[in-house]
């Protein structure tokens, strides 16, 4: 167990300290929160465009469980699932990587009781704070359109909030590992792709059969089926099975996120 241990500390006991890191990001952005703000729109537009302009084209699609659904009933889950994805990644990405890399950030914060799994669970927190208002802001916007069609949407925002937690994890954990800011014209390749065709604006069923388990093995797939099971009814195992996944790939980001930072602020 010991061993385990040091190789995959467990983060999440770093939360108390990780908080004070949170309440610094808080404070920074509390004179720009318009650009904390401004990744919600994207996916917004998506769907106004898309959702409700193609839609009137398309008519109903097949949803989960083989009930029909308006075409903007079916991408609005999708949207919101992008835009936890899309603040998350975010700040776990590109804030992160300046402060590690250009501002020093976490060399003052070390110089505080806080260690690099405090900084881990505080920039992974704060990621998925961003993230999660941008999904409260969508799931108002569905409500208020009309596109949520059962009860148990009160349930897809901590499900966002997953998703959130998933790309903040995963996302800081590459991180990591860049040295040029050029390097992030990887992550462009990797969330653009998901954002396309993870299930957004498709059904699964519209791909090749060899492309359909390559789409079912990305979190963002994982992440829209879950919140668009849950806002339009169609309840079923694979959405624990959704969940599990999202979460055991959230956690794996932690670890690595947390040994990276060690490895990295205490050479």
């Amino acid at each position: 167990m010991g061993s385990l241990l040091r190789i995959a500390p467990l983060p999440f006991v770093a939360a108390p300290r990780a908080g004070r890191l949170v309440e610094r990001n808080i404070l920074v952005y509390r004179r720009i929160w318009l650009v904390l703000v401004s990744g919600f729109f994207e996916p917004l537009f998506y769907l106004l465009g898309i959702g409700f302009g193609i839609g009137s084209l398309v008519g109903t699609v097949p949803g989960l469980e083989g009930q029909a659904l308006s075409y903007a009933a079916f991408v609005a889950p999708a949207m919101m699932a992008s835009s936890a994805m899309n603040g998350a990644i975010y700040d776990s990405t590109f804030n992160v990587f300046f402060k590690l890399n250009y501002d020093k950030v976490y060399d003052a914060v070390l110089a505080t009781p806080l260690g690099p799994a405090d900084v881990a669970v505080g920039e992974v927190a704060w990621a998925l704070m961003r993230g999660s208002l941008y999904a409260v802001g969508f799931l108002s916007v569905m409500i208020a359109l009309g596109l949520v069609s059962s009860p148990w949407a009160v349930l897809a925002l901590p499900a966002a909030m997953l998703v959130g937690f998933t790309f903040a994890a995963l996302g800081m954990a590459a991180t990591s590992f860049m040295r040029t800011v050029q390097d992030f014209d990887l992550i462009f390749l990797v969330t653009l792709p998901l954002f396309l065709f993870s299930g957004t604006f498709y059904p699964l069923s519209a791909y090749p059969p060899e492309l359909q388990l390559a789409v079912q093995l990305t979190p963002l797939y994982h992440g829209v089926d879950l919140i668009r099971g849950l806002t339009t009814g169609a309840l079923g195992p694979g959405l624990l099975v959704d969940a599990a996944y999202l979460a055991a790939l959230g956690l794996v980001g932690l670890a690595i996120v947390s040994r990276r930072l060690e490895k990295l602020l205490l050479k």
